[in-house]
């Protein structure tokens, strides 16, 4: 039995997007062309994009969708405005570096969101073109003010790129309420698929006119969108199995209500772990009107018995795997409530977290808790 991935990805699959994998599939077949059409026709979907936006999906991790996104679709002589309060903002800064693009940063602490007024303040004493933004940033879960930053690029005539990688399929994000040239995802988030594959979803007349943006042949959106519209076909070798399984877990996302009906799954999970471990005397990072259904951070108790390791591992033997920190304001961990996983799994969860702090002998300050709002 496989251990339950309370992680930000890869996640815990269902049988049926596991099962999908087992099958060969020749990447020139007509069965194959016909799958991968529907994931690109579905993605677009999802953001209620028909006849207005792309999908060109891209080999590899999020991080490539999100590079191929920022070389393919900016060009030399763009200027960035990037907004961070995370690892994913740094990221997307460092790729701009590595790239040579022109930007200016606005960086904000993990556990913070950015100031509108001051973004508004940046762009208006700056020549900018483009704004980046994280949605839901996995370093601490904070879920960003996404609506409000693209009403304010969309206002100002820039072109607003979205890392959405831990948002999409489960949080609201359609071209019918909000503006955006560009969004990146991937398959092994929110819409439950296996690693392997990323995505962007793009303008229809900003990947017309990508030709010649890209430093990199593998990474070029461009030439990959044109591949699949001249002959249905990637460039080069597909992960086939990959696409089989996200290919059901997108059909059983439609199944399960759409990106409303596993948003409501998410934020049941996410109520069950946060309630839990706040009983328990653990103290939640984010307040709740910051927390993004998504991944929850915690500090570590102040009990100096506590060894993350110890925890991890312990946890690990009764088969639920949490994930560690990756913050510099505070030493903590995350737990994950995405995946295919249900209310049962969450109470199993705090059970278990409940047997290792007694068989650790950790002692736990309930008065923690009650610095949140």
């Amino acid at each position: 039995m496989d251990k339950k991935l309370l992680t930000p990805g890869p996640l815990t699959t269902s049988m049926s997007t596991k099962e999908a994998m087992l099958h060969d599939w020749g990447s020139r077949d007509t069965k194959f062309i016909d799958l991968n059409a529907s994931i690109r026709d579905s993605l677009v979907k999802l953001i209620d994009g028909e006849d207005k936006y792309q999908c060109v999906p891209m080999q590899g991790s999020g991080t490539f969708a999100v590079e191929s996104m920022v070389s393919s679709l900016t060009q030399k002589d763009s200027k960035i405005l990037i907004l961070i309060n995370g690892a994913y903002g740094q990221r997307m800064k460092k790729m701009c570096t590595y790239l040579g693009r022109d930007f200016i940063e606005y960086e904000v602490a993990e556990h913070e969101v950015h100031d509108i007024n001051k973004i508004e303040e940046l762009i208006d004493s700056n020549n900018l073109t483009h704004v980046f933004a994280v949605y839901c940033e996995t370093t601490s879960g904070i879920l960003n003010p996404i609506e409000d930053i693209a009403k304010l690029v969309e206002g100002k005539n820039l072109s607003l790129f979205i890392d959405a990688m831990s948002a999409f399929g489960a949080l609201p994000l359609s071209s019918k309420t909000i503006t955006f040239d560009a969004v990146a995802a991937s398959s092994n988030k929110c819409l439950e698929g296996v690693p392997g594959v990323g995505f962007i979803l793009v303008k229809n007349e900003v990947i017309e006119n990508a030709k010649g943006n890209s430093h990199s042949l593998s990474l070029d959106l461009y030439d990959q969108w044109q591949a699949m519209e001249k002959n249905k076909q990637w460039r080069f070798t597909p992960p086939t199995h990959v696409l089989a399984a996200f290919n059901q877990a997108i059909e059983e996302h439609k199944e399960q209500g759409g990106v409303e009906g596993r948003g409501k799954r998410y934020k049941k999970n996410c109520e069950i772990i946060c309630n839990g471990m706040k009983e328990l005397g653990f103290e939640q990072l984010l307040p709740d009107n910051l927390q993004a259904p998504i991944i929850i951070t915690f500090k570590h108790p102040n009990d100096p018995k506590f060894n993350f390791e110890q925890f991890y591992n312990a946890l690990s033997e009764k088969d639920f795997l949490i994930y560690p920190g990756k913050l510099t304001v505070a030493e903590t961990f995350r737990i994950g409530c995405i995946g295919n996983l249900d209310e049962q799994d969450m109470m199993d969860t705090i059970k278990a977290v409940k047997e290792v702090v007694t068989e650790l002998g950790l002692t736990l300050n309930l008065q923690n808790n009650d610095k949140r709002n």
